[in-house]
């Protein structure tokens, strides 16, 4: 295995996709016009700490969640009167209840790099507004409801 010298990772280097299918049959989409992209998961760990330690703290994980703020420039067809249907979906999701609010995704990178992850989440819809001269652009954060699991880049070679 060679150690990579050069090439630096861009942040624009992140692919998000929304599975507009089923779980059975998923038909996984590009959700365009992402601006910003920011993952987390955070684990939750607690002190585990005894006397059998020599005054060494232990520590141990018992939890983990994650999330997923995008921000988003919204697409359109004018013509017709319709926004990508993606988008939509995820607008849409956000007033659901239940399943119906929560949208199954997967996040990779773009450029066929190891990393990649799939869950499912609910997002939370927030236009932007601005000036009048802005963009408009709306910031959704997905939050994490069960696992985020790492899986093969499909975009790999």
């Amino acid at each position: 295995m060679s150690t990579p010298t050069e090439g630096n990772e861009l942040a624009r280097e992140w692919r998000l996709e929304i599975n507009m299918g089923t779980e059975e049959a998923p038909d996984w989409q590009l959700c365009p016009g992402v601006r910003e992209f920011q993952p987390a998961s955070e684990p939750n760990i607690e002190d585990s700490s005894d006397y059998d330690g020599d005054g060494w703290a232990g520590n141990e994980k018992t939890g983990q969640s994650w999330e997923l703020s995008v921000t988003i420039r919204r697409k359109a067809n004018k013509a017709v009167k319709v926004y990508s249907p993606v988008h939509e979906a995820i607008r849409l999701a956000h007033f659901e209840y239940g399943d119906a609010n929560k949208i199954h995704l997967r996040y990779m990178n773009r450029n066929g790099m190891p990393e990649a992850y799939m869950g499912k989440a609910i997002p939370n819809w927030q236009p932007a507004g601005g000036e009048y001269t802005a963009l408009g652009q709306t910031e959704i954060t997905f939050t994490g409801d069960g696992p985020l699991t790492p899986i093969t880049n499909p975009l790999a070679p």
